[in-house]
């Protein structure tokens, strides 16, 4: 079998991004052993991988720049005897490694940027208002520069309409009831330029547990200061369970997300992770912009939730400070246009399980 190595390191998002693409690359080359090298942290996220697909991690802090680059190309070299490396990183250590690669006469692909691009759609005067290649195309076309077509083959981490194994999350919760409504809600992100209000999701909240009957609310975050939050709220509302506080790992909240019938988020890796299984997104958007190229799989732009800004998006990731500072295209989305657009989300999810039986 040829091998495939793949570079993937950087965003969270970005890895999670790299997952359908990755995947739908190994059911089109089946006769080819792929290598997905990733941070530690991430390996476990590649839930149900297909078989010709190992996923490894190397601790980047011990190569650093160039002499580090030549040292991870060697112990690639050396461990994996790949025939073809694709980079989907482009950053220095990922680029002097395959350039590495190719010297000694291996086959090489890096995905390709798009700077310019990003500055004329993210600057504050005179935007150039088009839609920018996706991050997943991007990683299409480095797959396609080496010699590896891809069509999409991926149907989600459990296929198509499947749902993972609820016992993976059962210190959680309990199997959902046949009448029980399952609603997740992930408020935060990275940067305040794509998160929510707080005070303002507590509203959602609290709406949501008074309009649609039996529901469940799962909260979603990551840091310890989110977990706190979502920890007094699940308290407040008898309705609201908080997996943050359980730190459950991928396979338990992948498989949790699985059994949603919607999910509230920002432009942030938790869309990414619903979207992986197929669960429906409203997604707010702040600073940030779907024209960006980073929204989620699959998901409907009728479930987008912003407003209609000029100085939008100004930046790619929402890091940038509001030069208006009052992060208005965040703070004026009233709770109840989130709200009506989580219960037409599951009209339509119910009308669909109606069309399936």
């Amino acid at each position: 079998m040829n091998k495939v190595l793949v570079f993937k390191f950087r965003e969270f998002t970005d890895v999670v991004m790299t997952l359908p693409v990755l995947y739908s690359a190994c059911l089109c080359h089946k006769s080819h052993e792929f290598v997905l090298v990733t941070k530690e942290s991430l390996v476990d996220l590649f839930v149900n991988p297909p078989s010709n697909l190992k996923v490894t991690s190397v601790d980047r802090s011990r190569y650093q720049g160039l002499n580090g680059a030549l040292r991870l190309w060697k112990y690639m070299k050396r461990k994996y005897a790949p025939s073809i490396v694709v980079d989907l990183d482009a950053d220095f250590t990922t680029r002097v490694a395959t350039m590495a690669a190719r010297v000694g006469g291996t086959k090489t692909s890096t995905v390709t940027p798009q700077q310019r691009h990003a500055r004329q759609l993210t600057r504050e005067t005179n935007k150039v208002m088009l839609p920018l290649v996706s991050a997943r195309a991007r990683y299409r076309e480095a797959f396609f520069r080496a010699g590896l077509p891809v069509q999409e083959r991926f149907e989600g981490i459990y296929g198509h309409d499947g749902h993972g194994d609820p016992r993976l999350f059962e210190a959680l919760s309990s199997p959902r009831n046949a009448d029980e409504v399952w609603i997740g809600i992930a408020p935060f992100a990275k940067y305040r330029g794509k998160s929510y209000p707080k005070e303002l999701v507590e509203e959602v909240v609290a709406a949501l547990g008074a309009d649609v009957a039996n529901v469940k609310i799962f909260l979603f975050g990551g840091g310890e200061e989110e977990r706190r939050i979502l920890s007094e709220w699940a308290s407040k509302y008898k309705f609201a369970v908080s997996p943050a506080v359980a730190r459950m790992g991928f396979p338990a909240e992948l498989s949790l997300l699985s059994h949603l019938d919607v999910m509230v988020t920002m432009d942030s890796a938790n869309m990414h992770l619903a979207s992986l299984v197929g669960t429906k997104c409203v997604t707010v958007w702040g600073a940030t912009h779907p024209y960006c190229g980073y929204k989620g799989w699959h998901q409907s732009e009728s479930m987008n939730i912003s407003l209609p800004m000029p100085c939008r998006p100004c930046s790619l990731y929402g890091d940038k400070v509001c030069h208006r500072g009052d992060y208005h295209c965040l703070t004026a989305i009233k709770p109840r246009v989130v709200t009506d657009k989580v219960k037409s989300a599951l009209s339509t999810v119910k009308n669909n399980q109606v069309l399936n039986c």
